[in-house]
């Protein structure tokens, strides 16, 4: 299968990479499951692609953030228990219900309306019950004991209550990724996490499985495993906090590239993109690249921001445009229309890592790949070679 020619700008996903990653985290973490997170359509990867990949690899379970993610997963043939991380309208219990789709239960009134709307349908929905340990974001308020003891008794109402199958408990570590000036808090969370695990255990209430280790808490605290662990960007080959150092040796699975669509000579003197905030200081090749902030690539990246063009860093000059950006290739030899650009990929090719690409936004990698928009096809690759294209429009 040949990239086509149309393309103008592209992310390629390896899958090879990919693979690795997962086999990394699977001997890391021992006997635990491993539950693949899959929201914002794979981190910006392709949800359905990968889901099926770590479901060859072995993957117990897979969490998204909403219940169309959920649905779009079980339409394409996952089969393994999918949790939905956040809100669900109780108007959709009997939705939930027909594709056998977990439920994040975070509150007592969540939880009763959810319940009665099950009633209602006469259907029963799986449920893991969401607990707070300190994110103070959403689930039941279990940070601190006795202080919080009552919420014992709420989570224990919500686990008897008709409708619903309580098949798991979890919660969120805050601050896992941020090295030993944080390690406290995150010991203090999984501490609390394990009193309840453990009071409610003693009133006769168990859990198929218990989680509350992502990420961060993968690569650098092993005590917190449980029976399961959530793994999210990791999987897709980048660190949560790429200043710290970790044992797991991840391949970042995304490239994200564009094409030269023209090139010109630039007086000096001559002005570059919207604002004018960049002037020739002499006489310049530049070259234009179709690519801008509709793609995701960030306006924010323009100042420090260069792409790779024949292995070579070639600056921005100016402002991104929507869908459009000049970078200088004066120094580039042969540089000409239809050569490829490297936005963004591992490192060794002249362009900048997703995580170096944050920095110059001044935001996380994270955000860098799931901001890739969804005009922008996603190429699979294994062995080298094209696999797959897919496309969201």
């Amino acid at each position: 299968m040949e990239l086509d020619t149309i393309k103008r700008t592209w992310a390629e996903i390896d899958l090879d990479a990919v693979e690795r990653n997962f086999l990394q985290i699977r001997q890391k973490v021992g006997g635990a499951k491993i539950c693949c997170v899959v929201k914002a359509d794979g981190y910006g990867h392709g949800a359905q692609r990968l889901a099926h990949l770590y479901s060859r690899l072995g993957a117990e379970h897979f969490a998204v953030s909403n219940i169309d993610e959920a649905v779009e997963l079980r339409e394409s043939g996952i089969r393994e228990p999918v949790l939905v991380l956040g809100y669900t309208p109780v108007a959709l219990a009997a939705k939930l219900s027909a594709y056998n789709i977990a439920q994040a239960v975070y509150g007592t009134q969540y939880a009763l309306e959810l319940s009665a709307a099950c009633e209602k349908a006469g259907v029963c929905v799986d449920a893991h019950i969401k607990v707070d340990t300190g994110m103070s974001r959403i689930g039941f308020m279990c940070q601190s004991f006795p202080e919080d003891d009552a919420s014992i008794d709420e989570i224990e109402r919500v686990c008897r209550l008709k409708g619903l199958k309580i098949r798991g408990i979890m919660a969120h570590f805050s601050v896992a990724d941020e090295g030993e000036a944080e390690a406290e808090y995150t010991r203090c969370q999984f501490e609390a996490f394990e009193h309840t695990v453990r009071a409610l255990s003693h009133r006769g209430i168990t859990f198929d499985v218990v989680h509350h280790a992502n990420s961060g808490a993968v690569e650098f605290h092993p005590y917190t495993y449980g029976s399961m662990v959530r793994a999210g960007i990791i999987l897709y080959g980048l660190d949560p906090n790429p200043s710290l150092e970790s044992d797991l040796e991840l391949t970042p699975a995304m490239a994200f590239k564009s094409t030269i669509a023209f090139v010109k000579k630039l007086r000096k003197g001559s002005c570059v993109s919207y604002g004018r905030s960049f002037v020739a200081d002499r006489d310049m090749l530049v070259a234009t690249v179709p690519v801008g902030y509709a793609d995701g690539y960030f306006r924010a990246i323009s100042k420090e921001g260069y792409m790779g063009v024949k292995g070579k860093k070639a600056k921005i000059l100016g402002r991104i445009c929507m869908d459009q950006t000049v970078i200088d290739v004066t120094d580039i030899e042969g540089v000409k229309i239809g050569d490829e650009v490297v936005l963004f990929s591992k490192g060794d090719d002249g362009a900048p890592t997703a995580s170096q690409l944050a920095e110059f936004a001044g935001t996380i990698n994270y955000e860098i790949i799931c901001a890739v928009s969804k005009r922008v096809p996603r190429v699979y690759m294994k062995n080298g070679k094209i696999v797959d294209v897919m496309y969201k429009l």
